[in-house]
């Protein structure tokens, strides 16, 4: 090494340590203490990030498992004890009475010793999810019903001292973090409050002696109470602090929690998780945090189009919103749930797909048989979906979903039209919803720019010839009225017939020409119409396409790049059963 070399090594090293110091400082107080980067405050707490992990991971598994699989009743699960209470006349509480008994001697409590969980087995469900493709999955940590599943402190009401008599979160969270897997608590607790009755002297649910899981007597209508809040509060800081978790979802009801104690968690989580060199993210529901502060969640949901903000939806693999286990729920196909998960990635989302264990801690069959399916497609197309960012371009097609937002997800029946585009690297996936037979045709990928407007301009031009026509047959005819006028003398009645024709011949021209005047009009306004209402185009060189090939295939594909689209001969054997995903490679064109 020269001396020059050396000196200029020397002063870089100097200038690391100098920006080291810098950050040290920044970091850390005069009186050593670490410096907490996020304060209580929206400013504050919205400038945390989505962390990598999840935009890498895109999909998750987590579970409704409770009281309210015993029951198993009801088109959601985990509301049934809402109307069993709430609603003298439900089906649900004619159920509860049928089987179990009249409200007032049996209460949701007495499910309770009936929720064995003798099966339930953490690995195993671990391992199900790994398999299944998630890159996140745990638990819901407690219910609206008020029943934790964990080793609270708060209550005695809970998974760990009753029912099962285990720690439901501490076992998912060792099992799914020895796989590698980031670790979900969902949390629906804030609704406690309002969802039993405990102002109905009639039920169990109004005995303080029950408070610790039908919720704090209160009268009908009231604002959460302080006692409330700080539990409320407090089980969230406990789980952060015995369980790690990477994630926390939030259900619906932040709104009735007074601010600072939603404040005063966020930025304890995101402190700690700073603290400890993690990456964590909280999800929420409509507007019940402010834009940033975290990741808005769509139950049940999708959007309609790409989206500028990140955003992530939780949907179930039962078909009604069961959520919890019910007998006599059925599920959805495989297709749909790929589909989804395709459609909602192209669009800047992400997925947390949940599945209802039974009572006895086992999972469905058919729910486990759709979570491998699930697996096996990711095994050879996870490369469209893991890692991926969105395209400018969500995708194409002729079917629209009906509705955008929360609660959006429908049946929708997908053609070989339909394709989800995705992006990494130099590759662009086009995931086809249906298999496109022998040959796909992406027409927002062209070679060149739409021919319609050559076509606009030439029909214009002889929109232009056309009206100067008119208006020379029109100059003609006022002639011949004037040269009818000055004729009208005896024995020229011959003659004005003569002139009469002419005029009458040349208005029928003019009629004609106006007719067909009229008709390039119209076909202007139908082009523009129909550029109005086509799918956004994207100019593409044939040069830049390196190769074409299907994960799970490989072959290179034959190819040509057209006015029309893409044009691709897809393999003669499909390289998997759903979404079938094209690889296009590319290279810069010149």
């Amino acid at each position: 090494m020269s001396a020059g070399t050396s000196q200029t090594a020397k002063r870089w090293w100097m200038m690391l340590l100098i920006a080291a110091s810098v950050v040290s400082i920044a970091l850390v107080g005069c009186n050593g203490t670490i410096q907490k980067p996020y304060e209580a405050t929206w400013e504050s707490l919205k400038r945390h990030d989505t962390p990598q992990w999840l935009k890498d991971g895109k999909f998750g598994i987590y579970t409704h498992w409770g009281i309210y699989c015993v029951p198993a009743y009801g088109g959601n699960a985990t509301w049934y004890s809402f109307a069993v209470y709430r609603n003298p006349e439900s089906e649900a509480r004619k159920h509860h009475e049928e089987t179990y008994g009249p409200l007032d001697e049996f209460g949701y409590k007495d499910y309770i010793p009936l929720f064995t969980a003798e099966k339930f087995d953490a690995d195993e469900w671990a391992e199900l999810f790994q398999q299944a493709g998630a890159r996140f999955a745990g638990p819901v940590a407690e219910h609206h019903d008020g029943f934790a599943m964990w080793d609270t402190k708060w209550s005695d009401w809970n998974a760990a001292k009753m029912g099962p008599k285990r720690d439901v979160v501490g076992e998912l969270e060792k099992a799914i973090k020895k796989r590698d897997m980031k670790f979900v608590t969902a949390f629906h607790h804030a609704a406690n409050w309002f969802f039993f009755p405990v102002w109905d002297q009639r039920y169990d649910c109004s005995n303080p002696k029950y408070s610790g899981l039908y919720g704090f007597i209160h009268p009908e209508g009231e604002k959460p109470s302080e006692e409330f809040i700080e539990e409320w509060h407090g089980k969230i800081i406990e789980v952060i602090d015995k369980y790690d978790p990477d994630f926390l979802w939030f259900d619906f009801a932040l709104d009735i929690i007074q601010e600072d104690y939603i404040k005063d968690f966020l930025a304890y989580y995101y402190n700690k998780a700073e603290a400890n060199d993690k990456e964590v993210v909280v999800t929420y529901k409509d507007h019940d945090l402010p834009p940033g502060v975290g990741l808005v969640d769509l139950e049940l949901g999708q959007e309609r189009d790409l989206t500028y903000h990140e955003w992530i939806t939780d949907s179930t693999v039962d078909d009604q919103g069961a959520w919890g286990y019910v007998k006599t729920a059925n599920y959805k196909s495989l297709d749909r749930l790929i589909d989804n998960l395709a459609d909602r990635v192209s669009k800047n989302g992400y997925l947390l797909l949940n599945v209802g264990p039974k009572a006895d801690g086992t999972i469905p069959h058919q729910a486990r048989r759709l979570l491998l399916g699930m697996g096996k497609w990711l095994k050879v197309n996870g490369e469209a979906i893991y890692g991926t960012s969105p395209w400018v371009i969500a995708g194409e097609g002729p079917t629209r979903l009906r509705e955008t937002g929360g609660f959006s997800e429908s049946d929708i029946e997908y053609t070989a039209e339909d394709i989800r585009f995705t992006t990494k690297g130099n590759a662009l996936y086009a995931t086809v919803l249906t298999w496109p037979g022998d040959e796909l045709i992406i027409t927002t990928f062209r070679q060149e720019e739409e021919e319609e407007e050559e076509e606009i301009d030439e029909l214009r031009e002889e929109l232009e010839e056309l009206e100067e026509e008119i208006d020379s047959i029109r100059a003609e005819i006022n002639a011949l009225q004037e040269e009818i006028s000055e004729t009208g003398g005896e024995g020229d009645e011959e003659a004005v017939e003569e002139l009469q024709e002419e005029m009458k011949a040349l208005r029928k021209e003019m009629k004609e020409l106006r007719e067909e005047a009229e008709e390039i009009e119209e076909r202007i306004d139908e082009i523009e119409e129909d550029e109005d209402e086509e799918p956004e185009r994207r100019l593409f060189y044939a040069s830049e396409i390196k190769s074409i090939t299907m994960p799970g295939d490989g072959k290179k594909l034959k190819w040509r790049l057209t006015n029309e689209g893409l044009i691709i001969t897809p393999p003669k054997k499909k390289p998997c059963k759903h979404a079938f995903v094209f690889k296009i490679v590319r290279k810069k064109p010149y």
